[in-house]
């Protein structure tokens, strides 16, 4: 049983007036009032600060982002050439034979003017190389590497959509001797942020790896843990559905939404669309890559649908956006669009009248802003059209999908809220969203489902599950910058996470 907990002096965000006191017993929210006598409850004094509701992020690839961590940062590199002579310095600092496997993070070549070739990588160092890029939808090897992910003849060293993801995963396997330890450490890192929980859509089944990470003591974040294609069957079987609690994990962790797939991404010019990509028409893959024909993506979302899943389906192009709201209407599931990055007008409404939640990434948008411009010239009045969205009804959830961009939820709100990232002036700033409305789609998890996951709130209520987070200043104030939020406290069922009081 969860110890009782007074918090003395709390301004509740959404709520005008004087600080106030919040009662904790049995992990909910159970007296909000002045002068709560404490009892034999735990008093604790917010001073004044600020209490909201904790933080979900909404989309998670949480080992990847655990390596990330650990990993090479090449993301600054403006050539092939730059990244390779990062590679090279940081072997060159290194005693000889002290690597097996070198990965580096965060490459992306869609505006790069030179190739990122095999020979380039071979001349930065003869161990097995391989770097990831910012999407997660390329990867880039030498010959050892190349060898080492079991493509040993590759033309070109670049690898792309299943190509590049089985060779994450085979590098991930490699490369984690300590992954749970990091994954530790990240969710600690998240915690201190506000953070209470995350969609986890790692690529590799994780349900067993998140039980034996409680029972070592992670128990710091809430975990939906998603299920992808090949998996989908054997989990079918074992009677797990969506909202299904795993075993062993004292209720932390649970069943989460099947992920499908069903295009590339902006990065790659894979993420497909209704019109080519410049310079491409009438080229094989002008209009970049969809993984499914309408009959099997409707079959495939159909089996996991009706075996209790809730459904959450990539797709970045309009395109693919177009024909997966279609396969959404013609078997009337439940479930989300991950990134929803480029819509058409007409499906903008169709996400509210299908009931379908847009579950994006606001700091993709601060990522791609550039990339965007060349790639869907002329589009971009439609590219992650996050007021349009809310505007229509349609039902948002903020994430981050870390490691492309950080696990940390106050990254996203801010980005969604000002469009705007390093002084820049606001891009597209039609499509900023309101304040309430991007902290709303920051809480409450990911959408309606057996788990308990609602709607998103900015306020705490009576009754509610004390997942909170206490923060220096109101996240409404205009005058707040929300990506340097500072956060004093998170609770998870009444139970202090991160504390800095």
């Amino acid at each position: 049983m969860t110890d009782d907990l007074l918090l003395r002096n709390a301004r509740l965000v959404g709520r005008d007036g004087e600080p106030t006191d919040v009662l904790i017993e049995d992990g909910a929210v159970s007296a909000i009032a002045s002068g709560i006598a404490a009892g034999t409850a735990e008093a604790v004094d917010l001073e004044g600060r600020f209490l909201q509701p904790g933080l979900w992020d909404n989309h998670v690839h949480m080992e990847q982002w655990a390596l990330v961590r650990q990993r090479l940062d090449v993301s600054g590199a403006a050539s092939a050439r730059e990244a390779a002579a990062l590679v090279q310095a940081r072997l060159a600092s290194e005693v000889p034979g002290d690597r097996d496997l070198l990965v580096g993070y965060g490459f992306q070549d869609a505006l790069w003017n030179d190739e990122p070739t095999r020979a380039l990588l071979d001349g930065a160092g003869a161990s097995p190389i391989v770097l990831v890029s910012h999407d997660l939808h390329a990867v880039w090897a030498n010959t050892a590497g190349l060898a080492l992910v079991g493509l040993p003849g590759h033309p070109t060293g670049l690898l792309r959509e299943q190509e590049a993801f089985d060779a994450s995963t085979t590098i991930t396997g490699i490369d984690s001797s300590r992954i749970d330890e990091w994954v530790g450490d990240a969710a600690r890192a998240a915690a201190a942020r506000g953070v209470v929980g995350i969609v986890d859509l790692e690529m590799t089944l994780s349900f067993e790896a998140w039980a034996r990470r409680v029972s070592q003591g992670v128990d710091s974040l809430r975990v939906r843990a998603g299920v992808y294609p090949r998996d989908l069957d054997a989990v079918i079987g074992s009677g797990l559905r969506t909202g299904d609690e795993i075993g062993g994990c004292a209720g932390l962790v649970t069943v989460g939404p099947a992920k499908i797939i069903t295009d590339g991404s902006l990065n790659t010019r894979t993420a497909f669309c209704h019109d080519p990509y410049p310079g491409l028409a009438g080229r094989p893959g002008a209009n970049g890559v969809s993984v499914f024909i309408r009959a099997e993506l409707v079959e495939l979302m159909t089996r996991a649908s009706s075996a209790g899943f809730d459904l959450a389906v990539h797709a970045i192009g309009d395109r693919a956006n177009t024909d997966v709201l279609d396969a959404y209407e013609t078997i009337g599931a439940r479930g989300s669009i991950e990134h929803a990055q480029l819509l058409t007008t007409a499906d903008v409404a169709r996400f509210a009248r299908l009931g379908v939640v847009a579950s994006v990434q606001p700091e993709h948008a601060m990522d791609d802003r550039d990339v965007a411009e060349v790639y869907w010239e002329g589009r971009t009045g439609r590219a992650f059209p996050l007021e349009s969205l809310a505007a229509a009804g349609v039902v948002l959830r903020l994430g981050s999908d870390a490691p492309v961009a950080p696990l940390d939820p106050w990254i996203a709100l801010d980005a969604a809220v000002t469009r705007s990232r390093g002084g820049r002036d606001p891009w597209h700033p039609e499509q900023r969203l309101a304040r309430a409305v991007a902290l709303a789609a920051s809480t409450g998890g990911s959408g309606p489902s057996r788990s308990g996951a609602g709607a998103g709130s900015v306020g705490v209520a009576l009754g509610d599950r004390a997942d909170l987070a206490v923060v220096d200043a109101d996240p409404l104030a205009e005058t707040t910058s929300l990506r340097s939020m500072s956060v004093a406290a998170t609770l998870l069922a009444g139970r202090f996470t991160h504390r800095a009081l």
